[in-house]
């Protein structure tokens, strides 16, 4: 489908082949296995703080709705294309199925910088945005979350929205909103929390010290940085992190609340005094043990792959590693990947317990929600580790083995209607 067409679709689709000459899947299957049931592209007007009318373009993509509603975020970003929040919603739809979430995978976005728009523009875009979608979603077809640019702001504007046009108040129509308007707490630290955990598990498996481990982080954000505190808290010292504008090292080890001081006060890692600049392409080479990919998609490349000294790939971020470059590091053998669709898991687990206590009106204490998410990272992780070692394959085409093994079969037992 030339709709579709943009690299991180592709990238995405050159996995789902990958994996489905290895489940053997019909060529009759795959077409239905692989391309989204449901996409959306709207035109959003608003009127600008300066009396100004603007149209944007807003994009919905809804994978499949097999197993549950679907789910995934919202993303404000320049770059947004249909084909790119495409392949994030089909990633999407095997994290789901790997964790064992009743979702199918959705991802959206709008083509905006939220930097340069003031917080009315952005409410009103917001607001515009959900009453477009609002024929195509609902707590039992599609809820959605923040992701890239957005936040809990953002989420309670969709409810609002939404809950204004039923005429009641639906909490359960957005995840990762405010915890005064029905959010979880933990939901925002979720996903670098599980990153973190799961890193932790990758030590105990490969004979990693953590206590004289070292850490790069790639895109010091939500998860970035919450990603690092859970590190440091294992022991692990943090070396080097970067966000847009650039990085930072230091050898000995960071000062992780001194930089967040810095980054809260400048709004970037840039400048920190006690560490000195690094480019990204510099940091994504940086020796470390553990490498932490947690920006943007296509950043490890078969141009780098060959290059990056590290002993774990935990891939925080949605595609971070083209197939190229998983070749590359495949032959090379010294390093074990943490693939995406488990790695960054931890936000859309926590999630769906957000939707669920939304459904039930009955809400959880953070002891709790941790201990509910680590059961399930565990499981996940568990299973992967075991199918990667007895098939002898990737842990990536592990996970992603699993997770469209299970939308397949699904698809098989509910029949093709009519």
């Amino acid at each position: 489908m030339d709709i579709y067409d943009h690299p991180t679709f592709r990238m995405a689709g050159q996995q789902f082949d990958l994996v489905a000459d290895h489940l053997e899947i019909a060529a009759s299957d795959r077409a239905r296995l692989k391309f989204p049931k449901r996409s959306m592209t709207v035109a959003l007007p608003i009127k600008r703080d300066d009396g100004a009318v603007e149209v944007f373009s807003g994009y919905r993509v809804q994978h499949h709705l097999t197993l549950g509603p679907t789910k995934g975020g919202l993303r404000y970003h320049p770059e947004v294309r249909l084909g790119e929040v495409a392949a994030l919603a089909m990633w999407m739809s095997w994290k789901c199925a790997l964790t064992g979430l009743p979702y199918g995978g959705a991802k959206g976005g709008i083509a905006c910088d939220p930097h340069k728009l003031s917080a009315g523009e952005l409410e009103r875009l917001t607001r515009r945005y959900t009453q477009e979608m609002i024929p195509f979603i609902g707590p039992q077809t599609d809820v959605m979350a923040p992701d890239l640019g957005t936040n809990e702001q953002v989420m309670a504007w969709m409810m609002d929205t939404y809950s204004m046009h039923m005429g009641y108040t639906v909490p359960s129509i957005v995840t990762g909103k405010p915890v005064g308007l029905g959010g979880s707490v933990g939901r925002r630290e979720a996903t670098g929390r599980g990153v973190g955990y799961l890193i932790n598990r990758t030590m105990d498996v490969i004979g990693l010290v953590a206590n004289k481990a070292t850490a790069v982080v790639q895109g010091y954000g939500n998860v970035g940085s919450v990603a690092a505190f859970s590190l440091a808290r294992y022991g692990v010292k943090i070396v080097a992190v970067s966000d847009v504008s650039g990085g930072v090292y230091n050898e000995k080890g960071l000062d992780l609340w001194s930089l967040e001081k810095h980054n809260a006060e400048c709004g970037t890692v840039v400048g920190f005094p006690q560490a000195e600049a690094i480019t990204n392409d510099q940091l994504l080479l940086t020796p470390c043990d553990i490498l932490v990919p947690a920006a943007l998609e296509r950043q490890i490349t078969e141009l780098n792959a060959g290059k990056i000294q590290c002993h774990v790939l935990a891939e925080a971020a949605n595609g971070p590693t083209t197939p190229e470059a998983d070749a590359i590091i495949e032959k090379r053998g010294d390093i074990f990947v943490i693939p995406d669709i488990l790695c960054n898991a931890g936000g859309v687990v926590v999630s769906y317990f957000e939707w669920v206590q939304d459904l039930q009106s009955f809400f959880w204490s953070e002891s709790e929600v941790v201990d509910k998410l680590f059961r399930i990272l565990e499981g996940a992780f568990t299973q992967t580790l075991n199918l990667s070692r007895k098939q002898k394959i990737s842990m990536r085409l592990a996970a992603l083995s699993l997770g469209v093994r299970r939308v397949q079969e699904a698809k098989k037992t509910r029949g093709l209607f009519p």
